[in-house]
């Protein structure tokens, strides 16, 4: 079993060979109404750490379009903006997929491993059928953005 650090570190040296998710319908998540907020996504198969589970696509924007439309008063509100770089963001309103749909978790099971102009969700740990998937927005002083997962150490916002 490799450690984070270690499968970081080889992703971003282009070696070796990482675990995807399949089923015979793709991916092993369904979208489903969540106890977290609205809707989320939930494995549909036991999914091992490490495990790429979907990629995280959408519209590729740059950072003053998702300041537009990272506003919610804005007639271009998306809610499904999901940062690259420093300069460059994935809108999965437009062309995205079920990972938009991943909620966030102050003890997510799932963490975003970019590499390049692409997003990957990716188990941070083992993850039986039925549980829903999430990550940490780990949004930058987004006090007024409250969180509700529920968890015994939420940090209350997102």
């Amino acid at each position: 079993m490799l450690r984070e650090s270690q499968f970081s570190m080889q992703l971003r040296a282009g070696r070796g060979r990482y675990p995807r998710a399949s089923t015979l319908e793709g991916c092993p998540i369904v979208v489903c109404k969540s106890p977290i907020h609205g809707q989320g996504c939930f494995s549909t198969a036991e999914i091992s750490i490490w495990t790429i589970i979907i990629e995280y696509i959408g519209e590729r924007i740059n950072l003053y379009e998702a300041v537009c439309r990272d506003h919610r008063c804005s007639p271009a509100f998306s809610p499904y903006i999901l940062t690259l770089d420093d300069d460059m963001f994935i809108d999965g309103a437009n062309g995205g997929n079920e990972s938009r749909f991943i909620n966030h978790s102050c003890n997510p099971n799932c963490t975003v491993l970019r590499k390049k102009d692409r997003a990957f969700i990716v188990a941070s740990g083992a993850i039986s059928m039925g549980v829903e998937l999430s990550i940490d927005y780990d949004y930058e002083d987004n006090r007024y953005e409250p969180c509700c997962c529920g968890i015994m150490n939420c940090r209350g916002f997102i």
